[in-house]
């Protein structure tokens, strides 16, 4: 704990999204205090035509609660 997914289009390679994990893994351990022995971080590569029915509507538009960063927003 914690685990991280990532959703995100295909089409990226296996090391931009192992650079993305490590870097993921590095902001959890300096922001949240684990080790990284306690992070686990996963992607879901999800397409483009599935994009606004299985992450829009469901994690960004109804994920009010859990949503910490909006698309086109800087916190």
């Amino acid at each position: 704990m914690p685990h991280v997914i990532v959703k995100l289009w295909p089409g990226k390679s296996e090391q931009q999204k192992t650079d993305l994990a490590n870097q993921i893994t590095e902001a959890v351990m300096a922001t949240l205090g684990y080790g990284e022995e306690s992070i686990s971080v996963a992607m879901e590569e999800v397409s483009s035509k599935d994009w606004k029915q299985k992450v829009y509507d469901t994690d960004i538009l109804h994920g009010e609660g859990e949503l910490y960063k909006k698309p086109g927003y800087r916190m």
